[in-house]
């Protein structure tokens, strides 16, 4: 009897109830879905953070330049050395260099093998583009199909590549602000106005988060690799190089200002450092162009000092980091489309003669 009860075939309402039983789901899979159902209520949280990052800058960036002493901002500008000048292109070359890294780790991560030439200008361009013009995600992910689609990516490898970049910025960023605040936290008060001893929780939290990620990757790895929505993140090593690699790029471009800061500035480079990227951080959350005036705003309010000589060096700073890369990326891309345009028209040309 027992045995026939146990070979009974389920009723259709327990056949039912067995089927309204979810699968297991992952912890990255859970977090996902939690995202995409609040995605609404999460958009607008961000556009008031945005608002409200961009107001309180604007108001310190005004306040700033209404006490701006003409005569004394001339002589700021010609108290800038040369020598001053001539290092922060070295240190922005070594900046633009390591981006050409970010496409190249992320190519390697996807399998692609691309001649590094192409890596480079596309990389080159599509940084150079974005940081001037703000939204990235539009100008940087076109730049680099314009440049890539010839050699055969398609639209998908490229914004996969775009995923690993902005994850090896975002590695090398958050490694040198969790240190920064761990460090610095009195100086990254002057910013926040939080005490520091929360100041040294958040540098904890943020290492403590960037240590889970790198464990998690390195268990989830054992079992055959880390993906999340189906995409497969980079193993231990590979995100240890974009770490290593983030904090370069990071350090090169914060050198570029630093060694345009007048002499009276006394701030040490790491405490700089971590107040640069803080001010980056605030710029890409107010989602204005290169973070104007949000990320000026910041080094005015942390750096402090003599506010006409250091606002003389944020503007030189943004001539070499920005408008000068702009230039060049917009170049390159005219000269690549015209050798691109004729190569084309010699091809046909030579078609047309051997028919």
């Amino acid at each position: 009897m027992a045995q026939a009860e146990e070979r009974r075939p389920a009723s259709g309402w327990a056949r039912k109830r067995a089927a309204r039983v979810p699968d297991p789901q992952s912890l990255p899979a859970q977090i996902v879905e939690a995202v995409s159902r609040r995605r609404r209520l999460l958009r607008r949280l961000g556009v008031l953070a945005s608002i409200a990052i961009i107001a309180v800058s604007a108001a310190i960036f005004v306040r700033t330049l209404m006490h701006i002493d003409v005569a004394h901002f001339r002589a700021a500008v010609a108290a800038t050395r040369s020598g001053q000048i001539a290092l922060a292109f070295v240190f922005m070359a070594v900046s633009y260099l390591a981006l050409t890294g970010y496409d190249g780790l992320a190519l390697r991560h996807l399998a692609l093998k691309i001649p590094y030439r192409l890596t480079a200008t596309a990389s080159f361009t599509s940084y150079a583009a974005s940081f001037t013009l703000g939204f990235p995600l539009i100008t940087a992910a076109a730049i680099r199909y314009w440049v890539y689609a010839p050699a055969g990516l398609t639209a998908g490898n490229i914004a996969s590549l775009t995923v690993v970049a902005g994850i090896t910025f975002w590695l090398g960023l958050g490694l040198i602000v969790g240190t920064g605040f761990l460090i610095s936290p009195q100086a990254v008060s002057e910013i926040n106005h939080f005490h520091p001893l929360a100041n040294i929780l958040i540098g904890l939290a943020i290492l403590g988060v960037l240590a889970a990620y790198i464990g998690w990757i390195a268990y989830m790895g054992r079992r055959g690799g880390a993906v999340i929505a189906n995409f497969r993140l980079p193993g231990v090593m590979t995100t240890l190089g974009q770490t290593a690699l983030g904090v370069i790029d990071v350090c090169a471009a914060s050198a570029t200002l630093y060694v345009l800061l007048p002499k009276a500035a006394t701030i040490g480079f790491p405490t700089f450092a971590t107040i640069y990227s803080f001010g980056a951080m605030l710029g890409i959350a107010s989602n204005s162009p290169g973070g104007l005036g949000v990320f000026e705003a910041t080094i005015l309010q942390a750096v402090g000092g003599d506010y006409d000589a250091l606002l003389v060096s944020l503007l030189l700073f943004r001539a070499i980091y920005y408008v000068v890369p702009f230039l060049s990326a917009m170049a390159l891309l005219g000269g690549l489309e015209t050798f691109r345009r004729w190569r084309s028209i010699r091809e046909a040309m030579t078609a047309s003669s051997q028919e």
